[in-house]
């Protein structure tokens, strides 16, 4: 298992940063983590309300603010992202595969944000479907 994958699981409280007003990855993440209990705020910076949720615009927004954020957006909005995260004090940052930059990992390994990357969260997150068969492979391949 990745380093940090377990530590950003832990936190019950996560904001996923790229839920859309309609449908996508950062949605199904959302509805995931909520389904398995997780307190998840959906964060879109052009979105009130998301399928009849509260949506915040910024991650400054959500109450708390959480220890943990998924970032499902693309690169350069990762690379911001990074900044307002250390501002707030959280801890956790994973990158969903597509979202990560060499750039945005740097930079918050510099700001001393424990970080996943390279890899999809609901591969971890008590995976179901596809992403469940996909978590096993990758285990298997990992014994070989």
């Amino acid at each position: 298992m990745q380093p940090g994958v377990q530590e950003f699981l832990a936190e019950k409280r996560i904001a996923v940063v790229g839920v859309s007003r309609t449908r996508g990855f950062g949605n199904i993440a959302w509805h995931e983590l909520r389904r398995q209990g997780y307190e998840a705020f959906p964060v879109n910076a052009g979105a009130d309300e998301v399928e009849g949720q509260r949506c915040y615009r910024r991650l400054a927004d959500v109450p708390g603010p959480p220890k943990a954020v998924l970032a499902v957006v693309p690169p350069a909005e990762t690379e911001k992202l990074v900044g307002e995260c250390a501002r707030l004090g959280v801890e956790h940052l994973w990158m969903q595969q597509g979202s990560e930059s060499a750039a945005a990992i740097r930079a918050a390994e510099a700001a001393g944000l424990k970080v996943v990357h390279h890899a999809c969260v609901l591969m971890y997150a008590a995976p179901r479907g596809v992403h469940r068969w996909h978590a096993g492979w990758r285990r298997l391949i990992g014994r070989l």
